[in-house]
């Protein structure tokens, strides 16, 4: 499709305020959602940091003690 001007471009026959709504509509919803998804991203990890956190404070057992070789005398009386 061809226009004559940029003007004309803008216009569209009339259509191009109800295009341009459009368009910026969708930007706008695109901008929002990724922003959104960033948020909850983030809010996701900063909670499972917590919990990881957490869990290595409490209730983590003492570590054991290394297996050892050393021989035991059985006696089979």
């Amino acid at each position: 499709m061809a226009f004559d001007s940029f003007s004309a471009f803008l216009v569209m026959e009339g259509h191009g305020p109800y295009v341009w709504v459009c368009y910026g509509v969708f930007v706008l919803l695109l901008a929002g959602m990724m922003f959104w998804s960033f948020r909850t991203h983030q809010d996701i990890y900063q909670i499972c940091k917590r919990g990881y956190e957490q869990q290595s404070k409490v209730g983590q057992p003492k570590p054991k003690a290394p297996a050892t070789f050393t021989r035991v005398e059985v006696s089979q009386d």
